[in-house]
């Protein structure tokens, strides 16, 4: 299919369908969700959930408690939302059982760049994705059930036709009624149309915003009068008057009210008897008009702070259904967000050197969290992304005791993703001759732009501090590993040597035996296995050499028992793997020759060398970056 056909066809299919009163209601007798409500038709929309059992992976099990959780493929992309989201739906099942929430606000509360806005355009694109019935020529896409009255005809209907009491809501419209009069109470002379929700057409879906609060008035809301129209009309005239307005054009559908509470108090009144009562008046002396959809609404805290303190505005705080849309708080899920965004732009194909997203990631997570007590903020950020620090921070807490001594309004501070992705852009573009990414960049370039932002003092003391304490220390260890791996071409057997060496020693040291070298010949007595254990512990600092090395035999014989006698990995041990890797990577002189880019002086250091850059480039790095970032790596080493 050409694109050309393409899209004639998805045109074709959104086209509306016409038949009578009788054909749509003998419809509703077949088919329940022909007379569906907007929370109904958005529930149908989202879809079912995908259970996960978060006990079955250690990761997630540690961040969600074992409990099961719910994850919606309609929002696959909101990262770290799945408590807002889980919320979001929750509104709607509600709505759709009739119970309170049918009555109320959706309101996405959250701080600047956190999702709230991305949220809604999803929701009305939800909106768009099952069309819905109303009476031919409504300007306000009436739903055809409001021709008739729930007092008198709603028995009469649910025993014909099966269609519940609970869907007939209130008055027709002045308009319908204007027509019903011209028909002579002939109902079956009105016409049903099945209509697709459309934000292009603003057919059920429309989007309000503040204006200035000298001129905005409830017109921007409930429609006003046609002047154009006064000719020929009396001014009380439904003819006369223009259903303009955010609620006429997202009846049976979805308003968006962008920045809610930063409109005048007198512009939000209508939004009260819509909600509650299903109607809303009209600027003119003509009937109510009906609202059958759902209001959803986004502000900053800032703006809901400062309304919520005004004692006027109490009768609209309980009909708002508040979910928080706090900044995502798992690093994990926030270097997701960056490349989605990444993605939608050029720089998709753009190397970026590893590290540097998650780098990034960190840096923008620290910035919201609240500093834990007696704990760093570091093992915090760690703990939320689901690490298990058991054997590295014995200071570490658990997620649930971070939370709880954060409160419930962690995440709603701190510098967005908004920030973040320009941040990105300057350090894809820093080098004017190639663009691409990498971690030393990207500490320069938030450095300068933390000056750039004139935070206050505290703040941006407290930002420099995660960069100089936090991010760049860790990064030197980083890109150490990196560049020490790279030039160890046997890095991995070389590990397992030492670490095969290490417990040997060890296991002979705690037995007070000697040992003998099976290929040497070599006799090690107590003191020599002691001198020889230290060399390994001594660089990685280890303070009690008894305990630890107890600590490792014990954790080797446990492993030996489900790996058929064989030491395992040198890296499964977390504790150990750390100080083999100081012993490996203690000496940097013995590296200068090979990762340096100096000439060299010798064709056997020149091949190593490239086979040094050719690994680096495998891993991910650009043969610039390489150079950049080994230059760095040395610097940085030769200065601490």
């Amino acid at each position: 299919m050409s694109i050309f056909d393409h899209v004639q066809s998805r045109y074709e299919q959104v086209q509306q369908e016409e038949m009578s009163l009788q054909e749509y209601l003998e419809l509703c007798r077949k088919d329940p969700s022909v007379y569906a409500n907007a929370a109904e038709r958005m529930l149908s929309a989202i879809g079912e959930p995908q259970t996960i059992d978060t006990a079955k992976d250690p990761r997630l099990s540690r961040i969600f408690s074992n409990k099961v959780i719910r994850r919606y493929p309609a929002f696959a992309e909101f990262y770290g939302m799945e408590e807002a989201i889980e919320q979001i739906v929750a509104y709607f099942r509600h709505a759709a059982q009739g119970l309170e929430e049918r009555k109320q606000i959706l309101y996405l509360l959250g701080p600047v760049g956190g999702g709230k806005s991305s949220l809604a355009e999803r929701l009305k694109l939800l909106m768009e994705r099952v069309p819905f019935y109303a009476i031919k020529d409504s300007p306000i896409y009436e739903s055809p059930l409001g021709l008739f009255s729930p007092e008198e005809d709603g028995e009469l209907l649910e025993k014909e036709y099966e269609i519940p009491q609970r869907y007939l809501r209130g008055p027709m419209s002045p308009w319908a009624a204007k027509r019903l009069k011209e028909f002579g109470g002939d109902l079956s002379r009105f016409r049903v149309v099945r209509l697709h929700p459309s934000r292009l057409n603003q057919i059920a879906v429309s989007k309000t915003e503040p204006g200035d609060e000298n001129n905005q008035d409830i017109s921007s809301l409930v429609g006003k009068v046609d002047i154009r129209q006064l000719e020929l009309y009396s001014q009380d005239d439904p003819d006369a008057y223009s259903f303009s307005g955010g609620l006429c054009k997202a009846n049976q559908g979805l308003m968006e009210f962008v920045e809610m509470f930063k409109a005048p108090i007198k512009v939000l009144h209508p939004l009260l008897t819509a909600t509650q009562e299903g109607n809303y008046n009209p600027t003119e002396g003509m009937g109510a008009i009906p609202f059958d959809g759902i209001i959803m609404a986004h502000s900053n805290e800032s703006e809901w702070q400062q309304f919520r303190n005004n004692r006027n505005n109490e009768a609209f705080l309980d009909r708002v259904y508040i979910v928080k849309v706090p900044y995502c708080l798992r690093v994990s899920e926030e270097i997701k967000i960056y490349q989605k965004l990444l993605e939608h732009s050029s720089l998709n194909e753009a190397p970026c050197a590893p590290d540097t997203l998650r780098m990034l990631a960190q840096f923008s997570v620290l910035s919201r969290l609240k500093e834990p007590e007696n704990s760093s903020v570091y093992s915090k950020m760690r703990v939320y992304d689901g690490e298990n620090l058991k054997d590295t921070d014995p200071k570490a807490k658990s997620i649930q005791e971070y939370r709880d001594a954060a409160g419930i309004d962690e995440g709603m501070d701190g510098l967005s993703t908004r920030f973040a992705f320009k941040i990105l852009s300057k350090v894809f573009n820093f080098d004017a001759h190639e663009i691409a990414a990498n971690p030393v960049h990207l500490l320069y370039v938030l450095e300068q732009a933390l000056e750039r932002e004139q935070l206050p003092k505290e703040t941006h003391e407290r930002y420099l501090r995660f960069i100089k304490e936090f991010l760049a220390p860790r990064y030197v260890d980083f890109i150490g590993k990196e560049i020490q791996t790279a030039y160890l071409e046997s890095y991995t057997e070389y590990g397992q040597n030492i670490f095969d060496r290490y417990v040997t020693y060890a296991d002979f040291w705690i037995q007070d035996q000697e040992y003998r070298d099976p290929e040497t010949g070599e006799l090690f007595d107590r003191q020599s296995l002691n001198e020889d254990l230290e060399k390994i512990e001594k660089p990685a600092g280890i303070s009690n050499p008894k305990d630890f090395r107890h600590e490792v035999v014990n954790f080797v014989l446990r492993a030996r028992a489900h790996n058929n006698g064989m030491n395992p990995s040198w890296q499964s041990y977390e504790k150990l793997r750390g100080v083999i890797e100081h012993k490996m990577f203690a000496n940097t002189e013995e590296l200068l020759p090979v990762i340096s880019f100096n000439a060299k002086a010798s064709a056997s250091d020149q091949r190593k060398h490239e086979d040094f850059v050719d690994r680096m480039v495998q891993r991910g790095y650009t043969e610039k970056q390489v150079r950049l970032l080994s230059e760095w790596y040395l610097r940085v080493r030769k200065s601490q």
